[in-house]
């Protein structure tokens, strides 16, 4: 049985269809990717998920549990812990006190029990230190326990949102947007922490993100968003390799759709007697007489007829590879190439992409 179950979501705001059939199901420890661009849906999902809207309807299960309808804490309490696109921390909390509030489901007592500093308040205060400082050693911000958390710099912010969501002992932990704002160097740290804690703690992970690389290297599975509906569903090798619609080849990966006739299998583009090879590529592709093909995957020839005649017009050297714009000579559509090797181009050269 999948550890969340969603079924047919949905939410209206006025006339406005936010989120339409939403659908997935995920097992215990795994961790998906939510991408789409801003204004997909994403975070209007997350915000039915832990009940922060009510959706007009659908089915949300965690465990078998239904959870449409409930508040936010009794989510909370079953099994489900977030954090924010926009950071929200207990900012003149210590960085040891925000990791605590989130052990309180756990480690209860009484009023009177916290006021006459009872020997079960001493004990419960001590354990949840313990594991507090377990928890900010794994982001290592052990050493900045006794910092307030609005002195500690955005990126250890963001490691002490997730320290806290962990601390409520989550089934399911929801993470939007982790690591946005933050310089390519701490992006790579954090990319590579998240991956080392999921696999650790093998706690399962929905994670949203509107950067394709960040979903790529870690989800195990993608759903990919648009509009608020669902574009496709696959592993990252098939949301990259196979596309199931135009919106999903171009969001992820850059593929150019290239003009052209389809006989079964065989695709040749409009212009050219090349013939490629298009097993796996999906419908509808085929019914709009077009080709999905990433930027990497063109090699550029000086001359040749069996292949795509394009012209260049703009290129830029990105160090291990150079990015060209061309236009399409069959319809001057612009296509894109990245390309390797020791042969140089010019604006205006006129080339032949091919497979």
């Amino acid at each position: 049985m999948a550890l969340l179950e969603v079924k047919n979501l949905g939410i209206s705001f006025g006339g406005l269809r936010a989120v339409d059939r939403f659908e997935v199901e995920i097992k215990k420890g795994q961790l998906y990717g939510l991408i789409g661009p801003n204004g997909a849906g994403k975070t209007t999902v997350f915000n039915m998920l832990t009940g922060v809207y009510k959706p007009t309807d659908g089915i949300i299960k965690l465990d078998g549990e239904d959870l449409v309808g409930k508040k936010t804490i009794e989510i909370n309490k079953a099994g489900i812990a977030r954090t924010f696109q926009n950071i929200r921390l207990f900012s003149q909390q210590s960085v040891l006190d925000n990791v605590k509030i989130g052990l309180h489901n756990q480690y209860k007592y009484s009023a009177l029990t916290g006021i006459l500093r009872l020997p079960k308040y001493h004990k419960m205060e001590k354990e949840m230190n313990e594991k507090a400082m377990e928890l900010l050693k794994v982001f290592e911000l052990d050493g900045k326990a006794d910092f307030l958390a609005s002195n500690l710099p955005y990126g250890e912010q963001r490691k002490l949102e997730i320290a806290r969501a962990l601390a409520t002992n989550p089934k399911l932990l929801l993470l939007d947007e982790p690591l946005s704002n933050l310089d390519t160097e701490l992006r790579v740290e954090m990319r590579r922490e998240i991956k080392e804690l999921h696999q650790k703690t093998k706690v399962t992970v929905v994670y949203v993100t509107h950067d394709q690389s960040e979903a790529l290297a870690l989800a195990d599975r993608i759903v990919v968003m648009n509009q608020g509906q669902i574009e496709q569903v696959g592993t990252p090798q098939e949301i990259y390799s196979h596309p199931a619609t135009p919106f999903v080849a171009k969001f992820v990966g850059r593929s150019n759709l290239i003009a052209g006739t389809w006989s079964a299998d065989t695709f040749t583009p409009a212009g050219s007697t090349a013939c490629w090879e298009g097993s796996q590529v999906a419908p509808v592709f085929r019914e709009s007489g077009h080709y999905p093909v990433k930027p990497e995957h063109l090699q550029v020839k000086r001359d040749g007829r069996d292949g795509v005649r394009a012209s260049v017009y703009e290129i830029e050297y990105q160090g291990v590879e150079v990015r060209m714009m061309l236009h399409n000579q069959a319809d001057n559509e612009i296509l894109e190439v990245r390309y390797r090797g020791d042969e140089t181009y010019r604006v205006g050269d006129e080339v032949t992409l091919t497979l």
